[in-house]
């Protein structure tokens, strides 16, 4: 039995590492590619994958998920690059980090709850498209135009070939993560037969020493912070939405949880970090967390070792990297695209509501036109809201009856609220209604100012005809709203609940 453990141990942290070094070759080309998009060296996107990649695997709150330098994060510090310079981006990354531990200390990573499955598909969708479309970017020269003949007939045939092997390895043997043996078979054939492709390094040279400690070099006044506030707040928030929303595509994939909050705090502090050692910011990555999970990452250990793989190859390894063929991690990056895209969202379009495909496709619209996830997931999220705000504004319904005693009662139904309260108004009949209303809130509830101004309104309404209003059966939370708006409006209503024999004679306003 011990032995059995033991050699079940041994098995799972070999496949651990093997997931680490495969996401690690991934890594390479993208932080590249990102810190190009951001016009800053690419051994800062490098170092910037090593340190936040390393902090969020020993601290984070999703074991295997990979954190990294992201196009997200490069496509908004653009222009303050241009403008400023990277002491700023340094300065602005380190700000980044802070806002990040704050969202983490209070906890607000637990609002991701409120992110509908719609805009999680729209979501998903949307980054796999963009994943896909970013790898055309290998079939083009330096000069922008597409390649042809026979370059491009390597090309494919290469990339095909690593897809092919990614693709049905799997079917043969699990001793090797699929992704690792077909980007190490690819390149030994390109190396070994002289094979002319593009590689890693006519991208950029990835060699360099280790990251330094450097605090950045800008003004400590207020001119600075008005400066860099803007943009380290959107890179603040479009890493935490990626992260969590990442987060949640591994939990379902795993069919574990990882923990939101703890996930802020990790983030938080990578950029901390990252900022004080020449990083450009960044977050988690969907595209190589699923590479890691699907080779069979579920720890630490994982992420870890994708880490410091990434860092040994800047101080050691540079020269064999950089030879690894572009096609394969073309292959691979396919290979990824179609694995995160939601099929399955494809069969839902006539069996959910119309609400529900129109926001995921708008999210997955805006996160690939406007390169912009947080804006996608908000304007889903809005979109979300404001149709489940028009459904329950609806509901809201009114029974009417006239008791023993004369009085006449409204019995409501649904929650009262800015949606609801317009229809709320006209369900009464002001001038026939007796001299004596009930209105009865056990099926309902008031939620809003909104909800609180209709009252107003209707009460005084009766109130200048000279009849009176009682409220009854409303809940806790009803209570405290409508008693704190006493000392702002003149509610003319008596509070007051129903009896067993619902007998009690109401007081005149």
């Amino acid at each position: 039995m011990l032995l059995r453990y033991i050699e079940n141990k041994q098995s799972t942290i070999k496949t651990e590492v093997l997931a680490g070094l495969t996401v690690s070759l991934a890594l390479v080309p993208e932080a590249v590619a990102f810190s190009l998009i951001a016009n800053v060296s690419p051994l800062i996107g490098l170092y910037t994958a090593f340190i936040i990649g390393l902090v969020t695997a020993l601290m984070g709150g999703r074991p295997g998920m990979i954190s990294g330098a992201t196009g997200a994060i490069a496509v908004v510090i653009v222009s303050l690059v241009a403008t400023h310079g990277v002491e700023y981006l340094f300065a602005t990354v380190v700000l980044m980090g802070l806002i990040q531990l704050a969202v983490g200390a209070l906890k607000l990573g637990k609002l991701i709850r409120l992110v509908p499955h719609p805009v999680v598909f729209g979501f998903v969708n949307g980054l796999a498209i963009l994943i896909f479309m970013a790898q055309f970017n290998e079939f083009k020269t330096s000069s922008g135009e597409w390649i042809s003949g026979t370059s491009l007939y390597i090309m494919l045939s290469l990339v095909i070939a690593t897809m092919a092997i990614i693709y049905f390895l799997p079917k043969i043997t699990r001793a090797i993560p699929p992704s690792l043996a077909a980007i190490t078979l690819i390149s030994v054939v390109v190396i070994g037969f002289g094979i002319s492709t593009r590689t890693v390094g006519d991208i950029a040279s990835i060699s360099g020493g280790l990251p330094e400690f450097h605090l950045p070099v800008v003004p400590l006044t207020f001119e600075t912070l008005s400066i860099i506030f803007p943009y380290a707040f959107i890179m603040a928030m479009i890493g935490l939405i990626e992260s969590l929303l990442t987060l949640t595509v591994v939990d379902e994939m795993t069919e574990t949880r990882g923990k939101g909050n703890k996930e802020c705090l990790a983030q938080g502090t990578a950029n901390v970090v990252t900022g004080f050692f020449g990083g450009m910011g960044g977050c988690a990555m969907i595209g190589q967390s699923i590479i890691n999970v699907s080779s069979g990452g579920r720890s630490r250990v994982s992420s870890s070792v994708a880490a410091i793989a990434l860092l040994i190859f800047i101080l050691f390894g540079a020269s064999i990297i950089e030879q690894v063929p572009m096609a394969a991690l073309v292959g691979l990056m396919f290979m990824v695209a179609i694995g995160t895209f939601e099929w399955a969202s494809l069969k839902i379009f006539r069996k959910v509501p119309a609400t529900d495909v129109v926001v995921m496709l708008m999210v997955m619209v805006v996160t690939v036109v406007f390169h912009n996830l947080a804006v996608a997931v908000l304007i889903g999220v809005i979109i979300s809201a404001l149709a489940f705000a028009w459904e329950n504004a609806k509901r809201i319904r009114a029974r009417k009856h006239v008791d023993e005693q004369g009085r006449k009662h409204y019995q409501i139904y649904g929650p009262l609220f800015f949606g609801s309260a317009t229809a709320f108004q006209e369900k009464f009949d002001i001038l026939s209604d007796p001299d004596q209303i009930v209105i009865d809130f056990e099926e309902s509830r008031v939620v809003d100012h909104s909800a609180i101004d209709a009252l107003n309104k209707i009460t005084a309404r009766y109130a200048n005809q000279g009849k009176t209003v009682q409220l009854i059966n409303l809940t806790n939370d009803s209570k405290r709203l409508l008693n704190n708006a006493d000392q702002l409006i003149n509610l003319n209503y008596e509070k007051k609940e129903k009896t067993p024999q619902d007998a009690v004679e109401p007081a005149k306003v």
